[in-house]
């Protein structure tokens, strides 16, 4: 039994927001414990080169070039898997954009943008694997939260309500969805290298707050969130509901 535990053989998984970057990152890793995966992004040129990569590898890839925040598009996606035979067991809701700016001059379109984008898309497409998930009776839903799911820093808080809001929903995604053998749970990863983060990497003040901020005393890499997606989605969290774990180099547990 014990060597199963991380064994995704045989499973599905659906990542937003996956032709680079984080969801990149643990496409890869789901896909290397077994998983056949369904990539997905909105530049389809870029999902297609990433999909051509992990194929090149020997990996089962599918693509789903649909806008998280379109609900026709993400609903037509399912529809479309579900005309292909493809279930999806596993969802990993990463999809999300930033927008630095204080809150004084922020438009009401921006907000919604960040929140619909961030949030509101991990809802939907939530609801939609989730109405394939409980008539099977089993399935993995995981959110990708953040530090600010905890902590709030000036000028991003359309992002820090949207990944707070991650937090919460969830939590009512396990409430709901546990006793159909669905596990929901949230990743919040600390400052890691992506191209979201390259002008705060390149800004030495910011660099250097970052280290200085993190006990690890680095910045993270994409690859070190792939243990944590893969335990979420494998067997070895069956007991496992409802819970944010931050890999963050301990930021959030120091002052």
């Amino acid at each position: 039994m014990a060597k199963n535990l991380f064994d995704l053989t045989g499973q599905t998984a659906l990542v937003t927001g996956s032709s680079r970057g984080l969801g990149r990152a643990m496409a890869q890793g789901l896909a290397e414990a077994g998983a056949t995966i369904v990539l997905n992004g909105v530049d389809a040129a870029r999902l297609k080169s990433a999909a051509d990569e992990m194929r090149a590898e020997g990996f089962t890839v599918y693509e789903a070039p649909f806008d998280v925040t379109d609900e026709d598009a993400i609903k037509a996606a399912f529809a479309k898997l579900d005309a292909a035979g493809v279930a999806v067991d596993i969802l990993v809701n990463n999809a999300g954009i930033q927008l630095r700016k204080p809150i004084v001059e922020l438009s009401s379109d921006e907000w919604r943008k960040v929140i619909e984008t961030n949030l509101t898309s991990a809802f939907i497409i939530g609801r939609e694997a989730a109405k394939r998930m409980i008539p099977r009776g089993r399935g993995k839903v995981i959110n990708i939260g953040s530090l600010t799911s905890e902590l709030a820093r000036a000028t991003v808080t359309p992002y820090t309500v949207a990944k707070g809001g991650i937090k919460m929903l969830t939590r009512g995604m396990a409430a709901e969805w546990g006793e159909h053998g669905i596990q929901a749970n949230a990743i919040g990863p600390g400052y890691m290298i992506t191209d979201m983060n390259q002008a705060l990497i390149d800004n030495p003040t910011f660099d250097a707050w970052v280290k200085a901020r993190t006990p690890a005393r680095r910045w993270g890499r994409p690859d070190e969130l792939i243990s944590t997606v893969v335990y979420l989605a494998a067997p070895a969290s069956s007991y496992v509901n409802g819970q944010l774990i931050f890999v963050d180099g301990g930021m959030a547990s120091v002052l």
